[in-house]
């Protein structure tokens, strides 16, 4: 039910901040966990994982998130 209010009111995410990358000893965001690197909403102040190696912001859908950052990783190692 909240998703689809989000849907009708809720914020629409096209305003991000540029990626910021957290240091060594820094507090890791959630969004920032898989890649390393994280956007912001600069509307709501949601954050969502970035891929750098694609230029994107990554799906807010965990399961595809995770997805996407091991096959970032392998193409990575390569």
């Amino acid at each position: 039910m909240a998703s689809i209010l989000d849907m009708l009111f809720g914020c629409t995410h096209k305003n991000y901040s540029f990626p910021l990358t957290n240091k060594r000893g820094q507090r890791r965001s959630p969004a920032a966990s898989l890649t390393g690197t994280y956007v912001v909403c600069l509307d709501c102040g949601k954050e969502f994982p970035y891929d750098w190696h694609e230029m994107k912001v990554m799906s807010g859908k965990p399961a595809r998130a995770k997805a996407l950052a091991a096959s970032a990783a392998e193409s990575y190692v390569e």
